[in-house]
């Protein structure tokens, strides 16, 4: 059994989680279920990061204190976590006891090694906003590539770090002014002494990938011959500031990167002293792997600085520096202003958790890539893959065995068992490395191959035949048997649909080794729903409400105010006296209702109707639409031919007397001559929804 200690990086406690963050978190959880099922003593710990001047800000602004605003923030942090299946052995905070105490143990340490140095350090200070401005707060020009709007530590573009007080052309982010320059005495790191410890470490540990330690090589640390001095780490921030002051330093206080990633030990100390074990077990210990997984855009910290500040102060190094890529969506950044920046919670009241599980991690591999979020492909590999292959070798087998149960002896199923059961330990190691990407591919190949033999056998056919009985009983012992066999493969991903299955087959899914022995004679439980198909209209309806949180939360207050107004027209209320508003109706009401962009192709008066005109709609490619319009006496038909007008797509067929209307003009009025066809803007297109 292996003893692993697993990590994520710390969300900070400054906003809610969004899909681009639940990326590193499915990760990390899809691995340690994984570990666990293999029998592995692994544990995942974590905690919100909690300190900075932001803190201080928010708090300010929402007129609580520090403590009971970072406190809100971690209860809604561990509720989205959970409601996606992310299970934690403990989640902490920076801004605990335990953080305290260690990070006091490792600054002595620091400190003791003759690492730290003191300096007067020019930074910039708002005056509007009266506060020294973090790093997160200044926005410039990089002093080295000239890439412009780079954040105050770090240049997105090329990676170098800097102090905000060296940004070209800085601006604060909380007034929109430019910031003066004040002197503070500050603590620095003399990173350069470790030097040849880093070097060694990044290259030839095999505890980064092969392109990061590149990347440290050409960035950071230089050619072996030629090597390039690593600057010194400004960890201290003057007050004010929320976090822990430095006990041998006062009035200054540790900077937010020095306390944070200690923030893993004291989560880890939190769980000993509960679970009553040994803390050094775990973090001073040759018996214990370490293992990280954090974003590409932080790894300059978790590479350099941290393994810097463990060897320093006697604690293990990292096992292995996981390390992935943004999210992108649709091939472009996500963008509140399209709506594909969503929250977690936002997700969550429109999709399954599971959908997006499973996306990311058929997407996911062990190099550092960008993963992108097709909304088509979304929703066509998980209604493809999920229902369309695997769950859908449950729901056509186990009805017709709920009576009966599973066969005593396993039926010959042509060696798909065994084929898939040697599969195993290639899944295992694709899930070993992080290659998801691989191991979705080989599961779904699993599925791939016993699907036909359910068709080819056909269950359903089979059962109107007593005399096929046993027959019917051993073609389903093999499709479920099969189904459970690439559920245990997927368990670490889909750990919901583990249980759904165990409760299924009366028989827990706990171990990676259930692949490798079919289950015969149990009772079989009546078939309960799974997963559902995704709905196309819930991924839009998911985008607009993001669209909507983004615009709401971007809004200055003015325009938010319902007591303040820009209306020059004052339209009078007459019509919404005559015809009040109609019952609140949620996104989902709306989004069935498919309006479309239509042409008249066809118009001609109903003789012996009072009110109606008959219209033919083009809806393009050949699609038409009859409709029988009430409109006859506001106009002519001739007039209406070759105009383009919007209507309801999707209403069901109508009967009437002069024939079916197979859908509805959309015309504003109270009726009568005074009627008015709505029409597009010039360059909507015949078949174009209308959003």
């Amino acid at each position: 059994m292996r003893r692993i200690l697993v990590t994520s990086a710390l969300p900070y406690a400054n906003g809610p989680i969004h899909i681009g963050h639940l990326v590193e978190y499915l990760q990390t959880d899809i691995w340690v279920r994984f570990q666990k099922l293999r029998g592995n003593d692994c544990r995942y710990f974590c905690a919100d990061d909690t300190h900075g001047t932001a803190i201080m800000i928010s708090a300010k602004k929402a007129g609580v204190s520090e403590e009971e605003f970072i406190a809100r923030v971690s209860e809604d942090h561990q509720r989205d976590f959970g409601d996606f299946n992310i299970e934690f052995d403990n989640y902490g905070s920076t801004h605990s006891p335990e953080n305290r105490v260690l990070c006091a143990e490792i600054w002595k340490s620091i400190r003791d090694a003759g690492l730290v140095k003191e300096q007067e350090v020019e930074q910039l200070f708002d005056t509007q906003a009266n506060t020294f401005l973090a790093d997160r707060f200044v926005r410039g020009t990089c002093p080295k590539c000239g890439a412009t709007d780079q954040p105050g530590d770090n240049c997105s573009s090329c990676g170098t770090t800097y102090t905000p007080a060296e940004l070209v052309d800085p601006v604060s982010t909380l007034s929109g002014t430019t910031p003066e320059t004040r002197t503070a005495l500050h603590e620095f790191i003399e990173l350069e002494q470790l030097h040849g410890f880093l070097d060694k470490w990044t290259q030839t540990s095999g505890a980064l990938q092969p392109e990061i330690a590149n990347y440290l090589r050409g960035h950071f640390l230089g050619e072996a011959d030629k090597p390039e001095p690593l600057r010194d780490w400004d960890i201290s921030r003057p007050a004010p500031y929320f976090g822990f002051e430095i006990p041998d330093s006062p009035g200054n206080y540790w900077y937010v990167w020095f306390d944070a990633p200690i923030g893993y030990m004291a989560s880890t100390k939190q769980w000993c002293e509960r679970e009553g074990e040994n803390f050094d077990d775990w973090w001073r210990s040759d018996d214990c792997e370490v293992h990280h997984f954090i974003g590409k855009d932080i790894t300059y910290f978790h590479t350099l600085f941290w393994p810097g500040m463990l060897k320093t102060a006697g604690f293990s190094l990292p096992t292995k520096v996981h390390i992935h890529g943004f999210l992108t969506v649709d091939g472009e950044k996500m963008s509140k202003s399209k709506g594909t920046f969503v929250a977690a919670r936002t997700y969550l009241k429109h999709l399954d958790p599971a959908y997006l599980r499973y996306f990311y991690a058929s997407k996911l591999s062990s190099k550092v890539d960008d993963l992108d979020l097709s909304i088509d492909e979304f929703i066509a590999k998980v209604n493809t893959d999920l229902v369309g292959k695997v769950v859908n070798l449950a729901s056509r087998s186990a009805k017709f065995v709920s009576q009966t149960g599973l066969s005593d002896q396993y039926p010959d199923d042509g060696g798909l068992f065994k084929a898939a059961a040697e599969a195993g330990e290639e899944i295992a190691a694709a899930y070993e490395a992080c290659d998801y990407n691989k191991a979705m591919r080989v599961i779904m190949a699993l599925a791939d191959r016993a699907n036909p033999f359910v068709e080819e056998n056909k269950p359903w056919e089979l059962r109107k035949d007593e005399s096929q009985a046993e027959r019917l009983q051993d073609i389903c012992s093999v499709a479920l048997n099969l189904f459970r066999q690439i559920v245990v493969y997927l368990a670490p991903v889909l750990p919901k649909l583990a249980e759904q299955t165990g409760e299924l087959l009366n028989d827990p899914i706990t171990s990676w080794d259930q692949a490798q022995s079919p289950l015969t004679g149990t009772q079989v439980n009546k078939f309960q729903h799974m997963l559902k198909r995704v709905e196309e209209t819930k991924v839009h309806a998911m985008i607009e409400e993001s669209k909507e949180e983004s615009a709401a939360n971007s809004a200055p207050e003015s325009e938010t105010s319902a007591t303040e107004t820009t209306d020059k027209w004052n339209d009078p209320g007459d019509c919404l006296d005559a015809e009040p508003l109609a019952e609140e109706c949620t996104f989902d009401d709306f989004l069935k209702v498919d309006l479309r962009v239509a042409r008249v192709v066809e118009a001609e008066q109903v003789p012996e109707a009072r009110k109606l005109l008959r219209l033919k709609l083009s809806l393009g490619g050949g699609v038409y639409r009859q409709v029988f319009a009430g409109i006859k006496a506001a106009y002519d038909p001739e007039k209406l031919i070759g105009r383009k007008i919007v209507c309801v797509a999707n209403l069901a067929p109508r009967q009437m007397k002069f024939g079916l209307s197979e859908g509805m003009v959309v015309a504003s009025g109270p009726g009568g001559e005074e009627v008015f066809v709505l029409s597009p803007d010039e360059g909507a297109k015949v078949g174009q929804r209308v959003h």
